[in-house]
């Protein structure tokens, strides 16, 4: 029996940005495997007429989808989609029990959950459903479409693999054996600090202050996170962040492993100038190499864009959603 968890949605427009007069808006929640009940933003064309393509969006890692997620989903509607933005399990408004825990499995199961509910949605045709992962959300995007045959395209936006940057650290500069260690034997020993003391301590979100002599990819993501353009009171980023332990399991589960299984098609999005473009990079070659599968595989890089230009345009329209949308047109 699958049942539901009863969520409390927020009625009133809380978005980091305006809402369109072109799309209707909707709460909804569906349940995932798990059996965790997850929120969601449905938007639609106004005057639907017939089912449309569909797509599932979310992201980044850390934000809530009333920010970059929603912002996709809103302009995929505008351009003729039924597009839904949603939390991840135990973040946001979406349920389970304890918050601000990530998983490479329960997250990837996510996004197969909303192709569910877009699978059976009345106005969604579910021969013609795309996902869309942002920043963290790109790396679970593609494993999704690694595991979902239904999903027919995947676009990855300014994607980090989580997996990667938490089993090396930034740049790979912390891939040794040693280096791993001495990060889960710090981990294991927070899980008993936890214990001890019943609660789950944070991690901390994007730093605040932030210190003069921060890296660009910091002052980045506080010039996103912790400024009005997008912070947010539910976004983890913009507050107290995920719990300390809250990405162990990604240290040894690798999820990007059969990448280039992927039949669909797959579009990656990054920034020229962006510190995280390599994780785009990467990919694209992992998932053309030896595969039978690379004819529809595309890696499209921004001139001049940095990581959080993808998030919401960075003041210079920076995301193609033109590209975006002629790529699903195309493909699904």
């Amino acid at each position: 029996m699958i049942i539901k968890e009863d969520l409390i949605l927020t009625k009133e427009w809380d978005k980091t940005f305006p809402k369109s007069e072109k799309t209707e808006h909707k709460k909804v929640t569906f349940v995932n495997r798990y059996g965790i009940t997850l929120a969601g933003d449905l938007y639609t064309p106004k005057n639907i007429s017939g089912k449309l393509p569909a797509v599932a969006v979310c992201g980044p890692f850390g934000a809530v989808k009333e920010q970059c997620s929603g912002l996709y989903a809103q302009k995929m509607a505008e351009m003729g989609f039924v597009a839904l933005a949603f939390d991840p399990s135990f973040t946001g408004e979406s349920g389970g029990n304890v918050r601000y825990m990530a998983s490479p499995d329960i997250n990837t199961e996510d996004f197969m959950a909303a192709v569910d509910y877009l699978s059976l949605y009345d106005e969604a045709d579910p021969d013609h459903i795309g996902i869309i992962g942002i920043c963290g959300w790109g790396g679970m995007a593609i494993n999704a479409a690694a595991l979902d045959t239904r999903v027919k395209a995947t676009v990855s936006s300014t994607m980090y693999d989580m997996t990667r940057v938490n089993a090396k650290g930034y740049f790979d500069s912390e891939d040794s054996e040693e280096a791993r260690y001495e990060h889960k034997k710090a981990m294991c020993e927070q899980r008993l600090k936890d214990i001890s003391a019943g609660e789950y301590a944070l991690g901390g979100g994007v730093v605040d202050p932030l210190p003069e002599d921060a890296p660009f990819f910091v002052k980045d993501y506080y010039d996103y996170y912790k400024t009005e353009r997008g912070y947010h009171h539910r976004s983890l980023n913009s507050n107290g962040g995920w719990n300390v332990t809250g990405c162990e399991s990604f240290i040894n589960q690798p999820i990007l492993m059969y990448s280039n299984e992927i039949r669909s098609a797959v579009l990656l999005i990054h920034g020229e100038d962006a510190h995280s473009c390599y994780f785009s990079k990467d990919a694209y070659a992992d998932m053309i190499k030896d595969s039978k599968y690379a004819d529809n595989k595309e890696l499209l890089i921004i001139p001049g864009a940095v990581h959080t230009d993808l998030y919401d345009g960075g003041g210079k329209d920076a995301i193609p959603f033109d590209k975006i949308c002629s790529f699903f047109k195309e493909n699904l």
